[in-house]
């Protein structure tokens, strides 16, 4: 159904049963959670309620972001690579149309595109796509809105590390000392969509939770649950998730466990803080699946469980950050600012190298939940490469309509992404073209299963990910011509898009 179509409903106001047919969509993002973080994804972290949603549903093992927060965020809303949306970097300016860190003209969100379908659009937890009111929830689409407008980093409040705000709709307001955000963002998501089924509205939700980014910071109940459960070290996770993946299917048979990069346990002068680290991360992803729980149940109290759509995935791989600003602070409180480091990190994106912001496999490939009774039956493991801005095509698709050429007037430009709806619906392949990543100079170029990728200031290489989905072995001297060729095609994507060389000179 076109936008001309959509206008037309609008006008002759369609009867809420047609509406209340189409299914609801709840989109929900963790933050900086690794590929193996999770029960279905190789984890000894107790997730259950998303392992469920994933043994009913569809996994996708090959979700692409775009490694870091803000240009995820863009272009899973938008449809288009984030330089396209304005976020080639994250939410300042830097002087440049793709770098600019709000909206460019000529991109719509899902939530805008949504309400012309007269769903009721939600978004819960944390934006980070500027504050301003034209670039924020309210003025992108989205009828309520309860979170904090700027970036992550807080769990209780108030925030000690970071200035950041919480509002409800377009007004401040003041959490209590017993706030968690984690649980504040699901009692909102509870209420909106009490709400909305209440109005006997459709919806759209995107929750976007904190979770688990740093700083650490977890309930104490959580933590105690895995205090001491990580004492055998980080080679030992990192090789029992890697196992329980090859069993689930996972990865694949002929996958190569990439080199560790972390240190030797048994040198280390305080192997107990390390295992407080890595309890006090999983008691935040404890903390989240719980929340997800919670809402599964309102879905299902509320009898609309069998015909909503739940997606659930990442924004980037997990972090290498080393911090801790408050050393005398008790680790994993609200005192305290701290990361769990790169050695933890290593073990998150098992089985993959490197981490949020670069471009190798760990920090860009997410596991990718589609959970609908109504329509995507029996538990599937899909290998084929996605992209998160394949989500607004996705939604559209959902919904039945199309993707508009203008937006209240203006010009939309086409969209990079297309929908996942036939793969998880049983589809064998897509006809996507190749796929392109840049922040911060980190650069890659797939094309069905070669993958050409650099880190900033260092040379291309060049993989096979059939048959080394780690990127274990460079074929960028082997096959110099191939490798040549791409980089060719991947600066024709650059300069289509805008993207700059890092680090990017103001005029």
């Amino acid at each position: 159904m076109g936008l001309g179509l959509l206008a037309a409903c609008h006008a002759n106001e369609p009867d809420t049963q047609t509406l209340t047919n189409q299914p609801n969509i709840i989109v929900i993002l963790a933050d900086d959670m690794g590929f193996s973080d999770l029960g279905c994804t190789g984890s000894e972290i107790e997730t259950p309620n998303l392992d469920t949603l994933a043994n009913a549903g569809v996994l996708f093992t090959n979700c692409y972001n775009t490694s870091r927060c803000c240009p995820t965020r863009a272009s899973l809303l938008t449809g288009v690579y984030q330089h396209r949306a304005g976020y080639g970097h994250m939410d300042s300016d830097l002087g440049s149309e793709a770098y600019q860190g709000r909206f460019r003209p000529g991109v719509a969100t899902i939530a805008q595109l949504l309400q012309q379908a007269d769903y009721r659009t939600i978004m819960v937890g944390k934006w980070h796509l500027g504050s301003e009111p034209e670039n924020a929830p309210l003025g992108r689409g989205f009828d309520r809105m309860y979170g904090i407008p700027k970036g992550g980093g807080v769990y209780y409040y108030p925030c000690i590390g970071r200035d950041r705000q919480v509002y409800l709709n377009d007004q401040q307001v003041f959490p209590d000392s017993n706030w968690y955000s984690t649980d504040a963002f699901t009692d909102y998501a509870l209420k909106f969509t009490q709400e909305a089924h209440q109005d006997n509205k459709p919806f759209f939700m995107y929750l976007a939770y904190i979770a688990p980014h740093f700083p650490l910071q977890a309930r104490p109940e959580d933590i105690a649950k895995y205090r001491g459960k990580y004492s055998r070290g980080y080679g030992y996770y990192r090789k029992q998730r890697f196992s329980k993946q090859k069993e689930l299917g996972v990865v694949a048979s002929n996958t190569a466990l990439s080199e560790a990069d972390f240190s030797d346990w048994d040198t280390l002068e305080n192997s107990e803080a390390e295992d407080l680290k890595m309890a006090v991360y999983a008691a935040q992803i404890d903390r989240l699946d719980q929340n997800i729980g919670r809402l599964v149940n309102k879905l299902k109290e509320l009898e609309i469980y069998d015909n909503t759509v739940i997606i659930f995935l990442s924004d980037n791989g997990a972090a290498n950050i080393e911090l801790n600003t408050t050393p005398e602070a008790e680790f994993g409180t609200r005192d305290s600012w701290s990361a769990y480091g790169k050695n933890w990190a290593n073990v998150s994106n098992t089985p993959y190298r490197q981490y949020k912001a670069m471009t190798h496999e760990g920090g860009i490939v997410t596991p990718l939940i589609m959970h609908w009774p109504q329509g995507i039956t029996g538990h599937q493991l899909i290998r084929t490469p996605v992209h998160i801005n394949d989500m607004l095509p996705t939604c559209l698709a959902l919904v039945g309509i199309d993707y508009p050429s203008t937006y209240r007037g203006d010009s939309l430009i086409a969209i990079d992404g297309s929908s996942m709806l036939p793969l998880a619906q049983g589809a064998s392949h897509t006809d996507r073209q190749g796929l392109f990543w840049e922040h911060q100079g980190n650069q890659a170029f797939r094309d069905d299963n070669l993958k050409l990728v650099r880190q900033f200031g260092q040379a291309w290489e060049l993989y096979d990910l059939d048959n080394d989905p780690t990127e274990l072995n460079d074929l960028s001297k082997s096959k110099p011509d191939t490798a040549l060729l791409m980089q060719e095609q991947y600066q024709q994507w650059m300069d289509r898009n805008g993207a700059l060389p890092w680090p990017i000179k103001r005029n």
